[in-house]
């Protein structure tokens, strides 16, 4: 009878540890609730060709360092979201991709604790792709004060755009970074300021893509976009104040 229940306790144990071997990363507690506000409870599937690259770990929370990298994706990208799912603020953008952008976008966000992050591409199957990645952090960066903040004349650089454009192959590579508090209303009782709208335009004005930034953004913040083929672009910003900035690369 020993034997016997021993045995019987032995291949639960396995059973169990096989379920807990086929339990997707992309599982999560939250992701029905993100499924419904964000993608409108319409079609998906997890998508492995979507790879979204963090640190292992967050050793500055409010300046976290993510790379979305789809390009393996075949067919055309209608929209792109991305989002943390444990963030007090969790979206991060929203992207309106034209042709000559490429599935290849770096930004550097807050987190407020170790988080799921996911990146949705709508494709012309009319399904939600998803990627996602996971970030441990011991917590605050959503609620830490400005740093930006604190230097003495730091409103003086609101604006200012530093960055270059590096061909490689048939593409351009486009590394920017905006001078900007990025407040979000969370820390000091300092109100909401930070930019919500981007493009990224063709010497002719022709629209590349179009952003809608949300304040999960860091501070400062930097972003990496991909183009197809050697072309100049010029982004366009405006912050929800209504101040408009550009630069051309």
């Amino acid at each position: 009878m020993y034997k016997q229940i021993m045995t019987g306790l032995l291949l639960s144990a396995c059973a169990l540890g096989v379920q807990s071997a086929e339990i997707s990363p992309h599982e999560s507690t939250m992701w029905d609730y993100y499924h419904q506000r964000l993608l409108d409870n319409a079609g998906y599937v997890f998508d492995e060709r979507i790879h979204v690259l963090t640190p292992p770990f967050a050793e500055d929370a409010r300046q976290v360092p993510i790379e979305i990298d789809a390009r393996q994706l075949t067919g055309e990208v209608k929209k792109i979201m991305l989002w943390a799912e444990l963030n007090p603020i969790p979206q991060i953008m929203v992207v309106e991709p034209g042709s000559q952008l490429e599935n290849l976008i770096a930004v550097r966000i807050r987190v407020e604790q170790a988080t799921h992050l996911r990146a949705a591409f709508l494709m012309d199957d009319g399904l939600w792709h998803v990627g996602t990645g996971h970030i441990e952090a011991d917590g605050g960066g959503c609620t830490a004060p400005s740093v930006a903040r604190a230097q003495e004349g730091w409103e003086k650089h609101v604006g200012e755009i530093f960055g270059a454009r590096h061909a490689r192959d048939n593409s351009s590579l486009l590394r920017m970074r905006i001078s900007h508090p990025m407040d979000n209303g969370l820390s000091g009782g300092i109100p909401e300021y930070y930019v919500d709208h981007a493009e990224l335009r063709d010497d002719s004005g022709q629209v590349l893509a179009s952003f809608e930034l949300f304040a999960s953004v860091s501070e400062n913040p930097t972003l990496t976009l991909a183009l197809k083929g050697d072309t100049h672009a010029r982004l366009w910003l405006r912050d929800n104040n209504g101040n408009e900035f550009n630069a051309r690369f």
